[in-house]
């Protein structure tokens, strides 16, 4: 083997390491190039062969506590401990690897090789998120509550699904959304409308598949007003039957959009209906219908006079009926929150998480949350 070449390094900023022996080789060489650069550097670049990696990472520690008696309702734990490796080839070519080594294991993230053929088509295969809905697909670096799905440990069930009825725990936990494997195509039709698509396992991020069968996914957005988004979604699930044999579920889906991350007033509004295939069939062999919406309402304010960067109100909305012909088996979450700014995406978050079932007692969860973004 021939003997590795020696490291140098060049500065000042932004930091660039070299390193001929190819691709960064663990966690040493991340460490080493991230406690070299300056804190002022800012990004940190690695070329390596032909390839120009850029290193960016996220840290989310949390503290969650709830008033169920049931389960473990009060942890600490590292939510996300993220490494991202941006990898650039040429214009023509780039990737992304992500590894989490938040809550004590080890998982992979996005794994993707993408050619951009065109801003109106580029080409993706690997692993990524599913084309679905706009909750999911938004980083949780931008989202302004500390858990898409509201969870509370030891709270009540919601059919199906599990956890509690709110938008993310259906599209989660029935295969509609979140991370696949597979192959993906977006791009831009002029100024205002974008699409997203994808055909993947299905599995989520286990590996290989489990049966023949692929789901698919899709996604058109348009840009109404500068500040105004409209966008519809469909998604395609396919999973193996009691029977054994492969079937299929559909969701479909719309939501909109006013503003933007940590600029001003910001709305999500989305409502997904489609099959609850996790619950069983009714004696006509039909599968039971879900319908959920939700909204997320923020408001950031810039500090210019302090240290912090600014400071954000936040407050949600999520109800969810895990099916449409029984009574009293829905849920509403409501969340009330804060977020302080430091700088850019580094911040301190804090929800009310609020769940009261069709059925049963009403349920809490407070969640403090530090993000940390370099």
């Amino acid at each position: 083997m021939p003997r590795p070449q020696p490291l140098s390094l060049a500065g000042p900023a932004p930091c660039r390491l070299r390193c001929d022996a190819g691709m960064v080789r663990g966690m040493l060489v991340l460490a080493l190039a991230a406690a070299w650069c300056p804190p002022a550097a800012g990004q940190v670049e690695i070329n390596a062969r032909d390839a120009q990696i850029e290193l960016g990472g996220r840290l989310h520690s949390q503290f969650a506590t709830s008033s169920a008696a049931d389960g473990k309702s009060t942890d600490f734990f590292t939510r996300r401990a993220r490494l991202t490796l941006d990898i650039h080839i040429s214009p023509l070519l780039d990737a992304r690897v992500q590894p989490d080594f938040g809550g004590g294991a080890i998982d992979l993230k996005d794994a993707y090789f993408r050619l951009n053929l065109d801003p109106g088509l580029r080409f993706s295969m690997g692993q990524f998120k599913r084309a679905f809905d706009i909750f999911q697909l938004d980083s949780s670096t931008d989202i302004v509550v500390v858990e898409r799905t509201g969870r509370i440990n030891g709270g009540d069930g919601c059919a199906g699904p599990g956890g509690i009825c709110t938008l993310s725990r259906f599209t989660e936990k029935l295969g509609y959304s979140d991370r696949d494997i597979g192959v993906r195509v977006d791009g831009s039709l002029g100024p205002r409308v974008r699409y997203l698509a994808t055909l993947t396992n299905g599995t989520g991020t286990r590996g290989s598949d489990e049966n023949s069968g692929k789901s698919v996914a899709g996604r058109v957005s348009v840009r109404l007003l500068d500040e105004v988004s409209l966008a519809a979604n469909v998604s395609r699930h396919d999973f193996v039957g009691e029977d054994g044999e492969t079937d299929g579920a559909t969701a479909l889906g719309a939501d909109i959009e006013v503003g933007g991350f940590r600029n001003g007033t910001h709305l999500q509004v989305g409502v997904i209906g489609g099959a609850n295939w996790r619950l069983d069939a009714s004696p006509a062999g039909e599968i039971p219908r879900f319908l959920t919406w939700q909204a997320i309402l923020s408001r950031y304010f810039p500090l210019d006079a302090t240290q912090l960067a600014g400071v954000e109100p936040v407050a949600r909305a999520s109800w969810g009926d895990p099916d449409r012909a029984v009574k009293d088996d829905a849920g509403l979450l409501l969340t009330p929150g804060l977020f302080l700014y430091v700088k850019g995406k580094n911040r301190i978050g804090a929800n009310l998480d609020i769940y009261r079932p069709g059925a049963g007692s009403t349920e809490f969860s407070f969640k403090l949350q530090t993000y940390l973004y370099f």
